[in-house]
């Protein structure tokens, strides 16, 4: 059940609030004095107080109330306060409500409306804290695979590059094949990286070979190699990606574009681990982890009859899908920033018009504009205008954000938004803004924006 602190000199008040409350499932305390409030605070959990502004016979300016708050503020600076406030210390309420408290209600107060407030209080209470444990969560599963795996400098923010990254950390050790999905430009030999090295053959071969750029008369030969003459120009033996890779792991890019000749021979080799070079009757051994990636739709080639379905199967032991750039957003930024490097900084309204972006090209792309804005900018500022993005997008970044023309911090929209994309997560905001968490914070209170 919710708890709630009333802290009012007024017993009759206290009383009268506690049994309302009591009347819609809320438990409530009483504190007749700021003392008392302070001291229940210290040794209670409560999801939200309410205070009155006038503790003292011999004022009305609501000093005692301001002071209050500001102390429960200090210890306390994500509990909701309610000011209950007379007529007279109305512009008292109003400046605290500016400087983070949730609302303030009238003396007599209506029933509804502070039933409605209170419950709407505690409902956002209880979604931020869900929201918190799950980012803690995420930052303590992230901070096991940083110290238990080798992450080859993974840059990443959003949960769903986290799923692909720890579960491609729990298939590493297991010597079956694994087959990587998503469109181009995601990352997925990065991702393959990450499997090898935190594999039992970690400290062998890391071979790649791009089945869409060999022409399909000679991928044969790079997959098993072959002898002198074994083909026009084959003036001697050359080894294979198979030998190459042996002892460690054969990085298949592309694989839908493996013609059907080089599918058959490919899963013989996964079957058996033997082959042939071409113009060899020799056969060879070998022990391979093979990882493949893949933009294409498998499936799909396997109803048109240009992909193998038994050497589908024998390929998706494990099937690791790397979502496009456009659905994971919170990556966006952080990988903006270390393509940037650490000599540049974003301005507010470049970081708009990144994140309105779809990006179609995905990560490759993303690093392609930044590497091109740190060349291009007259300064250390990157602006919306230097990073080359379409002239809609960026002036819809400038208009959601700062202007660039010198040195103006977001403005309400710009702020609501950002801590909208961050599920009201502060920290993560302030990142989005370029600013930091305090300055965020004075921004917000600047601007009469509540912290919820």
């Amino acid at each position: 059940m919710p708890t709630v602190l009333i802290i009012d000199d007024n017993s009759a008040v206290a009383i009268a609030l506690e049994v309302l409350f009591s009347l819609h499932d809320i438990d409530a305390m009483r504190a007749l004095s700021p003392e008392a409030g302070l001291a229940l605070l210290e040794h209670h959990p409560f999801d939200l107080v309410i205070q009155d502004m006038n503790f003292s016979a011999d004022t009305t300016s609501g000093e005692e109330g301001t002071a209050l708050f500001r102390a429960i503020r200090a210890r306390h600076p994500d509990l909701p306060v309610i000011l209950l406030t007379a007529w007279t210390h109305l512009d008292a309420a109003v400046d605290l409500v500016k400087a983070g408290a949730a609302d303030y209600l009238a003396k007599p107060w209506d029933d509804n409306r502070l039933i409605a407030t209170v419950n709407n209080l505690i409902e956002l209470g209880q979604a931020k804290r869900a929201l918190q444990q799950r980012v803690q969560a995420e930052l303590r599963q992230r901070h096991e695979l940083e110290r238990g795996y080798d992450l080859r400098g993974m840059v990443w923010q959003d949960p769903a590059t986290e799923r692909v990254v720890h579960l491609a950390c729990q298939v590493a050790r297991a010597d079956v094949p694994v087959l990587i999905s998503g469109p181009n430009g995601t990352g997925k030999e990065r991702i393959a990286e990450i499997i090898q090295a935190n594999s039992s053959v970690r400290d062998g071969p890391f071979v790649v070979l791009n089945c869409g750029a060999i022409p399909s008369e000679l991928i044969e030969a790079e997959l098993f190699g072959a002898d002198a003459g074994a083909y026009t120009g084959a003036s001697k033996a050359r080894e294979g990606k198979f030998e190459a890779a042996d002892g460690g792991t054969l990085f298949l890019d592309e694989i839908g574009n493996l013609p059907l000749a080089g599918q058959m021979k490919l899963l013989r080799v996964l079957e058996t681990g033997r082959f042939e070079r071409l113009g060899s009757n020799r056969e060879r051994q070998v022990k391979v982890r093979v990882v493949s990636a893949t933009n294409a739709d498998l499936q799909a080639m396997i109803r048109a009859g240009s992909f193998r379905e038994d050497l589908f199967y024998r390929l998706n032991v494990i099937e690791l899908r790397l979502p496009p750039l456009a659905a994971r957003p919170l990556d966006i930024l952080p990988l903006a920033r270390h393509f940037l490097g650490a000599d540049k900084q974003l301005h507010p309204a470049a970081q708009a018009a990144l994140m309105a972006h779809p990006w179609p090209g995905n990560v490759r792309e993303l690093k392609n504009v930044m590497l091109r804005a740190g060349l291009l900018a007259g300064g250390d500022i990157i602006k919306a205008a230097d990073l080359g993005l379409p002239a809609a997008v960026a002036g819809a970044g400038g208009a959601a954000g700062a202007p660039e023309d010198g040195n103006r911090e977001p403005d309400r929209d710009a702020i609501g938004q950002a801590l909208s994309r961050a599920g009201g997560v502060v920290a993560q905001a302030a990142a989005e803004l370029g600013l930091s968490r305090q300055a965020l914070y004075r921004r917000m209170e600047r601007l009469g924006i509540a912290r919820s």
